[in-house]
């Protein structure tokens, strides 16, 4: 055996080499984390934090899930007012209060649990809280003047708010506002109020007991119809939660996306036989059209929507539109590059029967490339599913349009969980739909 030595060159270049990979090992991760530190600083991440009120994410958080009653009384005319959410369709009529508020020769007293307490009535009002005691805010020159417990020793906690014109508490059992014009109560409560029937409904309030016997043997209560069909009518034309009108939203959300992602396909498909190398030998041409594919990917789906609302007007034909122009230019890139690559020797073995050129693509092409199509397809028309809310909402269409609505008004939030709640089923559905779709086309399962 004879010992093999490097040579002093090939010695000092495998030496460098393996210095030169040390100094990439480090230097690859100092350049990820300087590229870190200048995100952090170029965002602002630190003043992020100081600003973050996580308090009010956690009462955004609760009004998802839960719902508030609003006590209110008119300070220039006295007159009581009970509203769930405060909206005019979930006032209570006259006569009808929550059984935690009652009214009795002018005062006003309304439990919001756990000991806390409050009354209305001609001097003021009074919040009892438990554990701290009790804020007296009357008027004074059209003003209100809170007055703490002595055991506060006039030091204002920060869960109350005072100004010249204003006194807010918040607690955990509820919220309390006093201003010139009226004073108002909040309490919270877990569930989607109202969400069945509302409170002019003969339903509302019973129990799922008495709606069950009232639909199987109970007396009709509108000798025209069943109660069954009463209930599903009280239901569907619900005032506060408008079913009809969801329902309907969902179904110009996916007749949104399917119509935009078919027509795409449609039109992209003999785009895509002018695109491929192998259809088309024209290279000029072939490039103008691959161009155009690109121009129309290129522009974002909402700029195309903006522009297109613009040109057309709102409705959901527009999204439809939207959709259409934006998947086309995929779809044909997309199908250019499946037509490039499929098997010459099926094409041929048409072509040797004698058939025209639109025989060959009939019969040697498309069953080719039927797959990748379809679940091309397929799977667009999922995502267009979800992006049809977004572009309903700028077009002023489908559940979108609901959304946005319900998030402008910056107070009903338990409507922005609902509908996001039925987003979330239909991409479900729409993705279970598919997928079966796929499975009995393509897989012949």
């Amino acid at each position: 055996m004879t010992d093999a030595t490097l040579s002093p060159s090939l010695a000092a270049s495998v030496t460098a080499s393996f210095a030169a990979r040390r100094r990439m090992a480090f230097a690859i991760p100092a350049v990820i984390l300087a590229y870190l530190i200048y995100a952090a600083i170029s965002f602002d991440l630190a003043g992020l934090a100081q600003r973050a009120r996580f308090d009010n994410a956690a009462i955004l958080l609760g009004d998802f899930w839960s719902h508030k009653t609003h006590v209110t009384r008119d300070n220039r005319t006295g007159t009581i007012e009970v509203a769930i959410e405060g909206e005019a369709r979930g006032t209570y009529p006259a006569g009808m209060l929550p059984d935690w508020v009652s009214i009795t020769e002018g005062v006003t007293s309304i439990d919001l649990g756990t000991g806390h307490f409050v009354t209305y009535d001609a001097d003021g009002a009074r919040f009892v809280i438990p554990g701290y005691g009790t804020l007296d805010i009357h008027p004074e020159g059209g003003k209100p003047v809170l007055t703490l417990p002595e055991a506060a020793n006039g030091v204002v906690p920060d869960w109350i708010s005072v100004s010249e014109n204003k006194v807010s508490v918040t607690t955990d059992a509820g919220r309390f506002n006093y201003t010139r014009s009226k004073v108002e109560t909040f309490r919270y409560e877990a569930g989607w109020e109202l969400f069945f029937f509302t409170l002019d409904s003969p339903f509302y309030g019973k129990g799922w007991g008495e709606l069950i016997s009232l639909a199987a043997t109970g007396d009709r209560i509108d000798p025209a119809r069943s109660n069954l069909g009463y209930m599903a009518s009280e239901f569907w034309t619900n005032k506060m939660w408008r079913h009809a009108d969801v329902a309907w939203a969902i179904f110009e959300t996916i007749l949104m996306a399917f119509l935009g992602t078919m027509t795409a396909a449609l039109v992209a498909l003999p785009l895509g036989f002018l695109a491929a190398r192998n259809f088309n030998p024209l290279g000029p041409f072939r490039f103008a059209v691959r161009r155009v594919f690109d121009f129309i990917r290129g522009v974002d789906g909402l700029i195309w929507t903006i522009i297109l609302s613009r040109a057309f007007g709102p409705g959901p034909m527009t999204g439809a539109i939207a959709i259409a122009l934006t998947d086309t230019g995929s779809f044909g890139k997309m199908f250019s590059e499946a037509l490039e690559n499929i098997d010459e020797k099926q094409v041929e073995g048409i072509k040797s029967t004698g058939a025209n050129a639109a025989q060959r693509a009939r019969f040697g092409v498309i069953p080719q490339i039927t797959p990748i199509l379809l679940s091309q397809v397929l799977y667009y028309l999922e995502s267009n599913t979800r992006s049809a809310t977004v572009i309903g909402a700028i077009v002023g269409g489908g559940i979108g349009l609901l959304l946005t609505q319900a998030i402008i008004t910056q107070k009903d939030w338990e409507e922005v969980a609902y509908y996001m709640v039925l987003i979330v089923l239909m991409v479900m559905l729409m993705d279970s739909l598919s997928g079966w779709i796929r499975r009995k086309l393509i897989k012949g399962e």
